[in-house]
């Protein structure tokens, strides 16, 4: 095989592998919110944030999936959170720009989400920035209420 064809096929294995490596790098996890009274605040999903990744998403499974706020605490290492898109039931987005510094052990602030009455989510979409390596991986907890 030539030189030049050698290197070729050399990049396009290295770019498939660096896209391979992207994709994984954004976790997708399941949750099943507990059901409760409405005016309380409720785990919907935990992640592990760290380094490599720059964005994860939980997915709400039913029947107590219905939220007006959303709240991220983060614990083991702070976290820029840099925005959050909630998806519907009904498909729609709700696009919502939070930049906001999170320290370790602390929580965002309240958001709330738009429209009135019901909204049933299907999932939450979230980007951020992890404030150093050295400080190790951030566990997000995302918070809902009714």
């Amino acid at each position: 095989m030539k030189p030049q064809t050698l290197f070729k096929h050399l990049a396009f294995a290295g770019a498939v592998l660096s896209l391979l490596l992207a994709v994984s790098a954004s976790a997708q996890k399941v949750a099943r919110p507990k059901p409760g009274p409405a005016g309380s605040w409720r785990v919907i999903g935990t992640v592990q944030a760290n380094f490599r990744a720059d964005h994860d998403t939980i997915i709400v499974a039913g029947p107590s999936d219905d939220f007006r706020k959303l709240k991220f605490k983060v614990t083991d290492a702070p976290l820029k959170l840099r925005r959050v898109v909630v998806i519907y039931d009904n498909g729609q987005p709700d696009k919502l720009e939070v930049r906001q510094d999170i320290r370790k052990g602390g929580e965002s602030r309240a958001i709330d989400l738009k429209g009135a009455g019901k909204r049933s989510l299907r999932k939450i979409e979230f980007w951020y920035e992890t404030k150093g390596i050295l400080q190790g991986k951030a566990d997000v907890t995302v918070f809902g209420m009714k």
